[in-house]
């Protein structure tokens, strides 16, 4: 890998350490600072979770708690362009100089009146309203496994440190603030806005998707993913393959034609498929499906993920290099730059880079100019091509900080959250594209042009739009931009340094790369799926969007990383980001826990391999729980006392977590007895008070309504739309300075096409209104 200009310093935790390992993907220098004893990782799983998290990064031993271990990490910083800083609130060893991009990551955003509470992955995936999203609507909220929460906030933070190096070439960086919570928070796909657009909160889905006609089914040797597809063409396949194997039962009764119908009725289709997928088995089910162009996957484990014929074929998985031997382990979320790939990465001894320090003077830098009133894309003209979650998060992202975002759309190819009725949330009837609360929320900052893709005419005007553009980002088919003639060879022709960022399901290349995909099915194929539940036949699976939201996070860094790049280098590139990776990508310690230790990962539910207690536990009220996460003794000792056991601080039977572990269900007892007679919140706020990581698990209308922390932020951000008016959009869970603003409502279809062609393109009236006339500007 080569060696990048940018230096990274790293103050390690859990919620940032994410972060460093893509920065040491995108080939920079990152510095990790462990304390005399190490990072605590280098501990977990016999080091295995230290050469997950930090290999590839260089070693310096600091004691921060004295004055020279922090005047030898301020040198450090100074001589960096990027410090994360992972401290603990109010526990900062350095302010750095506004040359180095700060960015903080904690669980709760720098200010508010609960940035100072104690945190883990479990409680901020209920206060961020994750665990609301996942387990049986009659069951107890289940955790994401993982640390979906930690790695959400990673590469929210890694987006910060890219945006900050831009806003650096305006003037002193501001403090780039990332809270866990908002990062949870801004992912949920549907989860807020039904309440915000159709006042609902949907219950927990358990193995069935909220809006769309998906979900998880049994096969004979374990579980699929997939469903009806999201389209007539998919169901009128499936359709016809079941009647060629005498398994349609009543399904070619001509009500089922309607997805209305089938939508409401989606138990007794379901029940028909299932009968069918009974006699395969998962492989040869979803090898089949897909030969049908359907959208179907095996459940595999990440054991299982280690074979996975198109991940090998792209040389997806690295080889994690330590003193111990050579261990296999997931790789990056896309490669960079310009297509290459890391093949391996070296585990550092603790403290091998100790004379980084000696060598700690600041750059040479030009001088700053004073911007601020800008934002860090400012300048940045992105075509996005791309629809329904993953793409348009992508862009939502780039448009939030000041890229001018052009969205491409089309009658014959709509987006189906403006159209399709079970996608559109809306207080008012499903038919009007442009009051889709999901639609809006997720296009805001936007400009949308519609134009007829299908014909030479409508591909000349794009490629005139693409010549002007900086950054082109589409989620087709693999094959699809090369059909249009529209490759990246044709872009660069356009425009010689175009970035081109295409989030096809699979990517463009590999034995695989025609699959269809959609998030829960991305989810199902990576080992996710198969984490989730309380064991290895009780799976409930990750129904909702996480996938896209997971694949929208790493294409926006891609993007950034790109334009860094070309700035540096004068250099495009084709990141060809494949959302199969990106989700990989997130899996955390699973792959390397099973190549490293021979344990293979099986779904756990609620509890954590070294925490105990670790759980959610029912409250006073219909379907309210608080999540409760014990670290160590001294939190041990601390939640005997709130519960009225102080003696149980010394008993022998729950002197160690393995201790308490063994006795899991008599304190499962004595919290749920304690928490049975309180409000949530009141429980949580009492633990909190002792020091003690607690927070509600908390569904769309607590966090719109309830939360006084994310209101003390202006999380959720208003807006007024020129066809629903008024309404809260998600915030932004990155804050480059200033929260981000709704600077112009999501676009009418099709409002700003006089304006691109003429401003962007320099066609003049006649020409629009020619092209208007003939039907391509739809």
């Amino acid at each position: 890998m080569v060696e990048s200009a940018i230096r990274v310093v790293e103050l390690s935790s859990p919620f940032t350490r994410f972060a460093g390992r893509i920065l040491v993907g995108l080939g920079y220098d990152v510095v990790l600072v462990e304390p005399a004893g190490g990072d605590p990782s280098r501990k977990e799983f016999g080091g295995h979770a230290f050469g997950h998290w930090h290999a590839g990064k260089k070693s310096v031993v600091l004691d921060l708690e004295s004055v020279s271990g922090r005047d030898d990490l301020t040198r450090l910083v100074a001589a960096s362009d990027i410090f994360l800083d992972g401290s603990a609130p109010g526990a900062e060893p350095t302010t750095p100089g506004r040359s180095t991009v700060h960015v903080r990551v904690t669980p709760f955003g720098v200010d508010g009146p609960r940035s100072d509470w104690a945190a883990t992955d479990l409680t901020v995936a209920a206060l961020g309203g994750m665990l609301a999203q996942v387990g049986e609507p009659s069951g107890p909220p289940l955790l994401l496994p993982e640390a979906q929460a930690e790695q959400l906030a990673g590469v929210n933070a890694a987006i910060g440190a890219l945006l900050g190096l831009r806003a650096r070439r305006r003037g002193p960086v501001p403090l780039v603030d990332v809270s866990a919570q908002e990062c949870v928070a801004a992912s949920l796909e549907a989860g807020t806005l039904a309440y915000l657009h159709e006042d609902r909160v949907p219950p927990r889905p358990g193995r069935v998707h909220p809006l769309v006609p998906h979900g998880l089914f049994r096969a004979a040797d374990g579980f699929l993913g997939g469903g009806l597809g999201g389209s007539p063409r998919m169901w009128d396949a499936l359709l016809s393959w079941l009647v060629d194997e005498g398994a349609a039962d009543d399904l070619t009764d001509p009500r089922w034609s309607d997805p209305v119908e089938r939508k409401q009725h989606q138990d007794h289709v379901f029940e028909v498929v299932q009968r069918f997928l009974d006699k395969w088995t998962k492989e040869e089910f979803a090898i089949a499906a897909q030969s049908r162009k359907l959208p179907w996957s095996a459940v595999d484990r990440p054991d299982e993920l280690l074979v996975n014929p198109q991940l090998n074929d792209r040389d997806f998985f690295v080889d994690v290099v330590s003193r111990e031997g050579v261990t296999r382990d997931l790789g990056f979320g896309f490669a960079f730059p310009e297509g290459t790939r890391v093949r391996d990465l070296a585990v550092a001894d603790l403290g091998e880079h100790q004379a980084l320090l000696d060598r700690s003077t600041p750059p040479d830098r030009d001088a700053l100019r004073d911007d601020p009133a800008r934002l860090p894309l400012d300048g940045i003209r992105v075509l996005d091509l791309t629809w329904v979650l993953a793409g348009p998060y992508c862009t939502r992202i780039l448009a939030d900080h000041g890229a001018d975002v052009v969205k491409v759309e089309s009658l014959g190819r709509p987006d189906p959250t403006r159209f399709a009725p079970f996608m559109h949330l809306s207080r008012g009837p499903h038919d009007d594209p442009d009051t889709s609360g999901y639609f809006n929320d997720v296009n805001r900052n936007k400009r949308s042009i519609t134009l007829d893709t299908r014909t030479p005419a409508g591909l000349e005007v794009l490629a005139d739009l693409i010549a002007q553009s900086d950054v082109v980002v589409e989620n087709f088919s693999s094959s699809v931009m090369e059909k249009m003639g529209l490759g990246y060879e044709r872009l660069r022709e356009l425009r010689h340094d175009i970035v081109y960022v295409s989030m096809s399901g699979m990517g463009h290349t590999g034995p695989r790369s025609e699959w269809v995909s959609y998030a829960d099915v991305v989810s199902a194929a990576t080992g996710l799926t198969a984490l989730t539940g309380w064991s290895a036949d009780q799976v409930v699976g990750v129904i909702y969007g996480h996938g896209d939201i997971v694949a929208g996070l790493q294409a926006a860094t891609a993007v950034l990383a790109a334009l860094e790049h070309r700035d540096r280098t004068g250099h495009g590139q084709h990141v060809d980001l494949s959302q199969l990776e990106a989700m990989a990508s997130h899996l955390g310690t699973s792959v390397v826990q099973a190549t490293g230790t021979g344990r293979f990962p099986a779904p756990i539910g609620n509890a954590h391999p070294t925490m105990s207690p670790h759980g959610v536990f029912r409250c006073l009220g219909p379907d309210r729980w608080c999540a409760i996460a014990v670290r160590d003794d001294t939190d041990w000792r601390h939640l005997c006392d709130t519960l009225g056991r102080p003696e149980w601080a010394h008993d022998n039977r729950f002197r160690s977590a393995d201790a308490r572990r063994g006795h899991e269900a008599e304190i499962a007892d004595a919290i749920a007895a304690w928490a049975s007679s309180l409000p949530a919140e009141s429980a949580a706020e009492r633990l909190q008070a002792a020091g003690v990581p607690a927070g509600v698990v908390q569904n769309g209308r607590d966090l719109v309504e309830s939360d006084p922390h994310l209101r003390a932020r202006g999380y959720y951000v208003p807006g007024d739309h020129p066809k629903v008016g008024r309404f809260l959009h998600e915030g932004a869970p990155v804050r480059v300075g200033a929260p981000v603003a709704v600077r112009r409502a999501a676009p009418l279809l099709g409002a700003d096409t006089d304006d691109v062609l003429r401003d962007v393109a320099g066609y003049p009236h006649e020409i629009i209104a020619r092209l208007r006339a003939d039907g391509i500007l739809t």
